[in-house]
Parts: C-alpha cells; structure tokens; sequence
C-alpha cells in the first residue's frame, strides 16, 4: 500500500475510531432463544482485540413480531439488554467501537417460525404482496417458501418498536445503531414499489415510500443523536426486490439526500454484486449500476463507508482520493479475527472460510466451528 490513509483515525458521529477498516454485520446465528451468548462476547471480542475501526453487530431483531428464523438475536427485553453488555464491555475494553444493527423483517417472516408464533402477531409489511424468490424456512417442515403479509395499518406502531431497541441499545451500552434498510427488510420493503403499493402517506410517490425510513432514522436521532448508521444496498434484486434503472436512481438519490440531511454517523453503501440477485421466472431482480458514483454527490453531512469485496488496496485509494472515508468488510472479518493487524503487517488473509458453518447449520454443542475458531496469524505460526 503506497500510503497508510485507511489506518489513520477518523471521527465518526462522537466516537473517535481508530482507523477506518469496520467489520460490517453478519448473519451467524449462535444466538440462544434470541439471546446474546458467551460465546458470541468471545467472537466479537476477538475482532476488537485484532483491530476493527468498528465493529457492526449481526442484524438485531427488534422485536419478536418480524422474525425470520431461530438463533437471531434481539434486543426486546431486559435478560437482552444484560446479554449484550456483556458483549459491548468486552468490546470497549480492547479498545475497539460497536454499533448495534437494529432490523426486522418484515414479509421475509414466517408465521410458523417459533418466534413469530410466541408474538401472536401477523406477519407485517408494507402491502400484501408475498416475497417470489429467495426465502425457504428449512426449520419448518416441508421448507415453505414466504406467505403473503398482512399491510400493516399503522406503520407507527414498528417505528415505536425500533425506538424501543435503540433505548435498549443504549442500555447495553452500544456506541451507536446502525439502521438495516437492504436486502429486502423492512425499511427496503417500503422503499421498493415491488413491495410497497400502499395509497396512502406511505406509498405512492417517492417521498411517501421514503417516510418509513426517514422516520425510522429521526426516531433513532431522538435516541442516539449523531451516532445512528444507515446501511443501503440500492442494487440489490436479493429477496424479490430490484426496480428498472431510473427508478432506482430516482428513489435512492431521493432517499438519500433526505437521510443525509440528518447528519447520520455514516452512510454505509454496498456496491451491486450479482450474489445478491435473485431469479424471478429466470430474470435477475438486481439492478447493474456503479454504486459509489451513482450517490455519492447526494452524501454531505454524513461519513460514508463503502461495502462488498472491497479490497484494502482499492480502500486507500479511495480514501486518498476523498470518494469514500472508510470501508466495511464482512466475509474477511469472519475469517480473520485479526484481518487489521494482517493488512498492517502484509500477512495473507489465508484462512479459508468455512461456508457451511457461516449461519450455525452445526449443532449447538459445536457452534464455535466457523465462528471463534479462525486462527490469528500469529497462533498459525
């Protein structure tokens, strides 16, 4: 690396990070009955200590209603909020910062699934409109596909649940909250006119299919003032989603202004990867743009963090040229508990990674496998 911009420390909302390599949030399912574990401490530990700028949490669920499958973890009660101190004290005490991704998922639920049951709610998204593509519930008999949702009549009322998450957040002690508005959840179900064909101040235009979010977002501020994120995928066809080109420019540029305007921490973007297609009748949802140059312009007040196989090479290049301010990183920090200290010192990220063990599909009696067992450089050695 010709220069040494993407360790050099940034100030992102009131936290001063260390350098500007996060870890971005992962699925990974350890979780027990939605719980924070201690093995889950140890994991996210491991990555403060191996260096991270910041560390995003795998996506917290904010309430039972809006669950999509067993050992994702929440953050809805008091036995939560004690779990993930646990977890944000080990974290600060190895120097690192973490953020707390708050999401639910909307018509990505199933009614069956044991959560969503103990809820005694429906199934919520914007419109009555079944996801095509993508999901399968393997925990339940037969693997269902998705259902249609009921509209939910009062969108408020899962504001009101994501502010209650950020208190709890709080409470546990997370530096910040990181909004969750790709892959299809909830905030990108009201984005999407795919999914949202409401008629009412939430649907329509795109000032009305944006209010969800941008509520979301304010709601969030009233908690956490300058430390809220939003993560955005706006080429993402994952999860029957994805809109024609114009469309997707005109939304998402729309969106994000309006989002900037808030003086957010961050604004995480994640370039189009045709992993995150989905195929509906053979044709790829996704929508094929340049991310980064697409919105960029649109992001003033706020930091903005690039994601998806972004090299640290191509990070300090785009640091150094003033396009992005930093970089999240997933897979590699999943596989590299000390992926900063690797990039400083030119060791190989080399641990290959374990994808059948990415989501938990071992039995609990072996869930450190492919999660806390990765080897540092210098345990390999």
């Amino acid at each position: 690396m010709s220069s040494q911009n993407i360790f050099k420390p940034i100030q992102v909302g009131s936290a001063q990070l260390r350098n500007r390599i996060g870890m971005s949030a992962l699925t990974r399912n350890r979780a027990e009955a939605t719980y924070p574990t201690e093995l889950m401490k140890e994991y996210y530990e491991q990555r403060a200590i191996g260096g991270a700028g910041i560390i995003v949490t795998e996506g917290i669920l904010i309430c039972r209603q809006g669950t999509p499958w067993p050992n994702a973890p929440g953050l809805w009660d008091d036995k939560h909020v004690t779990g993930w101190k646990a977890v944000t004290d080990a974290v600060h005490g190895a120097g690192g910062k973490i953020y707390a991704q708050l999401w639910h998922a909307g018509r990505l639920s199933h009614p069956d699934t044991p959560e969503q049951k103990l809820a005694g709610e429906p199934v919520y998204a914007p419109s009555a409109i079944a996801a095509k593509s993508h999901v399968r519930f393997r925990q339940i008999p037969g693997e269902p596909g998705t259902v249609t949702p009921t509209a939910v009549d009062d969108p408020r009322i899962l504001i009101d649940k994501y502010r209650h998450a950020a208190i709890n957040a709080k409470r546990a002690g997370f530096d910040g909250v990181e909004l969750m508005a790709s892959s299809g959840v909830l905030p990108h179900q009201f984005l999407d006119y795919n999914s949202n064909q409401r008629t009412d101040e939430w649907g329509g235009s795109i000032e009305n299919r944006s209010r969800f979010g941008i509520s979301v977002l304010k709601t969030l501020k009233e908690v956490y003032g300058s430390d809220v994120g939003l993560k955005l995928n706006p080429g993402a066809g994952i999860n029957d989603l994805g809109m024609p080109l114009q469309d997707t420019l005109d939304t998402f540029s729309y969106f994000i202004t309006e989002a900037d305007k808030l003086n957010l921490a961050y604004i995480a973007l994640v370039r189009y990867n045709a992993v995150h297609d989905a195929l509906v009748n053979g044709t790829a949802r996704g929508t094929d743009h340049d991310v980064l140059e697409s919105y960029r312009s649109y992001i003033k007040n706020s930091k903005l963090f690039l994601n998806s196989e972004v090299t640290p090479d191509e990070a300090e290049e785009l640091i150094s040229a003033g396009k992005i301010d930093g970089t999240f990183i997933g897979l590699r920090w999943a596989t590299h508990p000390d992926l900063v200290k690797r990039i400083e010192q030119g060791i190989p990220l080399n641990n290959p990674p374990k994808m059948q063990l990415l989501q938990a599909t071992a039995s609990k009696e072996d869930y450190a496998s492919g999660y806390t067992d990765y080897p540092t450089a210098a345990a390999a050695a």
